[in-house]
């Protein structure tokens, strides 16, 4: 009989348990069933993708031939090769992207960058903010396709970024990082770079600063890549301890747990990871590249109010455009609309070949091939669908 009562006793705390859980997951499978890759999510804190403003009016191929910006108006350094209309066109959509005038931005508007007076002037620092930063989304979408252009065998077609990818109706994206001040030097207050929860941490008493060697520095994981990616430095505990720091963001980032890359039988093996993971190394080269050559490019041009406890600028990292989605916006096509921001008007080098090495990465540090093949758990996963 006492038997009895203990089997009940534990079985019903399951039952009730359990059934906290009926319908408010949902469960995706991302590779063959047994091998724990999959996706649970709980409905009550998934994201959703957020709207895209719509276009401010329609842009006819008509209005894209005629006399060229740079023609027409002064000092136009970056957009000067498209038509007058339709610079005109992106320069309104760009407004409500970044700075509406709809009360919602201070001094939002033409005048948040411009002085009304002269249009040409670049006395205002958010109008050689915005040039740089327009060079910026040119350049990601000319060179960086490796990252969000790779679609798993299916057209991909005008994927890419606006400015609405990140900012979304503000002069700053909600998510940035910056470095963090220097540490004490006396005993008293000096936490060793660590012992601070933080979010992109995961709360975890780990070093907090996951972000400037991997997302600035020139720093690169080495954990474990004996294979595909040679060891290039002394595995040791604070080495794992950051990279777990930067793993924690990206998951949160992009909404994701560790197996929407990895196999969860072999963190380090790269033959039986999923192609997200390729993906994903390149999407913290096209971060560092972003950060190092356009944000932190600019150097004085940013005021006080732009800059970290450090004094270095805010920077990007994966949940400035992602928010919390696996595919920023719910993977819809931002280039659709804005082919002048397309990229190809760059002056930077054409988009590389599957063949040819990724921008930025020598053979030591990525894959000997930037289109290389995942393995056989990537290559017969199944098409992730929710289950009950």
């Amino acid at each position: 009989m006492m038997r009895k009562y203990l089997t009940l006793l534990a079985v019903v705390p399951a039952l009730v348990l359990g059934g906290c859980e009926i319908g408010t997951k949902v469960v995706e499978q991302n590779g063959p069933r047994g091998l724990a890759i999959e996706q649970i999510k709980h409905k009550a804190t998934m994201r959703t993708a957020a709207d895209v403003p719509p276009p401010p009016y329609e842009l006819t191929p008509d209005m894209r031939e005629g006399e060229r910006a740079s023609a027409a108006y002064e000092n136009v350094q970056v957009l000067g090769d498209i038509s007058v209309d339709e610079f005109n066109y992106t320069m309104a959509a760009l407004t409500e992207w970044v700075a509406p005038a709809d009360g919602t931005v201070e001094n939002g508007g033409c005048n948040y960058c411009h002085n009304p007076a002269n249009m040409a002037s670049d006395e205002i620092y958010t109008k050689v903010v915005a040039r740089r930063m327009l060079q910026m989304t040119r350049a990601i979408n000319a060179n960086w396709t490796p990252h969000f252009n790779n679609n798993y065998g299916q057209s991909n077609e005008n994927a890419g970024v606006t400015c609405w990818t990140c900012h979304r109706g503000k002069p700053l994206p909600a998510n940035s990082w910056s470095d963090t001040p220097p540490t004490p030097t006396q005993i008293k207050g000096n936490k060793r770079g660590q012992n601070t929860p933080l979010v992109q941490t995961a709360y975890a008493s780990l070093p907090y600063d996951a972000f400037s060697a991997y997302l600035s520095g020139d720093g690169n994981i080495r954990v474990l890549g004996k294979s595909a990616y040679p060891n290039q430095h002394e595995a040791s505990i604070v080495a794992t301890e950051t990279t777990y720091g930067l793993m924690m963001h990206m998951s949160q980032g992009l909404g994701v747990n560790c197996v929407f890359c990895h196999n969860s039988q072999n963190f380090g093996k790269w033959d039986d990871s999923r192609a997200q993971r390729v993906n994903a190394f390149t999407g913290i080269r096209m971060v560092r590249d972003i950060n190092n050559n356009y944000i932190s490019a600019l150097g004085d041009v940013w005021p006080a109010n732009r800059r970290g406890p450090a004094g270095d600028p805010l920077k990007v990292n994966c949940a400035t455009c992602h928010n919390g989605i696996n595919r920023p916006l719910g993977g819809v096509k931002m280039l659709k609309d804005y082919p002048s921001l397309k990229g190809v008007h760059s002056t930077a080098p054409p988009a590389p070949a599957a063949s040819q090495p990724i921008p930025g990465i020598s053979p030591e540090e990525g894959p000997a091939d930037s289109g290389a093949q995942p393995g056989p758990i990537a290559a017969n996963q199944a098409q992730a669908k929710p289950a009950a």
